[in-house]
């Protein structure tokens, strides 16, 4: 069963920290693309009408922003959307001391507000970067622990869930970026194929889904990683500085994303 049938409008916002924003899908012109927006391009084609799109998220932000700053602004958007991707979490993973049940309580009181406002929502679990970052293994084990909550929200209200974490491919290092933690385009494009699969459709044929496998960094690669990644992050977590200090929202009110023609995307993101 679909979302949302072919001959109703879709009207689809996302909210969330880097992994809905896009970070490692990077543009041209400097912005970003990433799972969400192709989500929405991939509505378009599969429904064969315009979607109507925003996508709220910010990175850097814990759940509890994206909660407090994303989620009414979502539901208060006109007309009403009719789907809210939700994912969030991910950042207080990377941070000691992590409460999942919180998490796991704070996810299903937005879940609830979504329903409430008549809206379906749709809850995600980020893909699994811990394959390659310093300490992945503490992280893997937060991770797991909030899969199964995040299953066991899903279940007991009834909604979709689309695990992204569990996906084995994502795991590979071709999916992901130069610092690791943010998916790659390829990875970016696989991820909204699991979405829309969620969704009840097959992503459009003439996405590439896969990559060519990449080496394990050598000695001098790793040091390279750790000198412009790692520790500009923990200079950041130091000072209390985020990634997105001073950042607003991409697509903060609707805009059209229109059906693909000619086989190539055809959304127009306002670009």
């Amino acid at each position: 069963m679909s979302a949302q049938l072919p001959g109703d409008e879709i009207r689809y916002v996302a909210i969330g920290d880097s992994f809905t924003e896009g970070v490692g899908d990077d543009l041209p012109d400097g912005g970003v693309r990433g799972w969400a927006d192709l989500v929405a391009e991939g509505l378009a084609e599969v429904s064969g009408k315009p979607v109507r799109y925003a996508n709220l998220a910010i990175r850097g932000r814990l759940l509890g922003p994206i909660i407090a700053e994303q989620l009414l602004p979502a539901l208060d958007l006109s007309p009403a959307p009719t789907l809210v991707s939700f994912n969030g979490g991910g950042n207080d993973m990377l941070r000691p001391g992590t409460d999942i049940p919180w998490i796991s309580a704070e996810t299903e009181g937005a879940m609830r507000r979504i329903l409430e406002a008549g809206s379906e929502p749709l809850l995600l679990a980020g893909a699994n970067p811990t394959a390659g970052l310093p300490g992945g293994g503490r992280v893997k084990a937060k991770g797991d622990e909030l899969v199964v909550a995040a299953r066991g929200i899903a279940d007991r209200l009834g909604i979709r869930f689309v695990d992204n974490w569990s996906d084995p491919e994502l795991a590979h290092r071709q999916y992901w970026s130069n610092d690791r933690l943010h998916l790659a385009p390829i990875g970016h494009r696989r991820v909204a194929a699991n979405v829309l699969r969620g969704l009840g459709y097959e992503p459009p044929a003439h996405w590439v889904l896969s990559a060519e496998p990449i080496p394990r960094p050598g000695r001098r690669e790793q040091m390279r990683y750790t000198r412009e990644h790692v520790l500009p992050w923990i200079q950041r977590r130091l000072t209390g500085r985020s990634s997105g200090d001073g950042r607003s929202a991409k697509f903060p009110d609707w805009v059209r994303v229109e059906p693909a023609s000619g086989g190539r995307p055809g959304a127009d993101f306002g670009r």
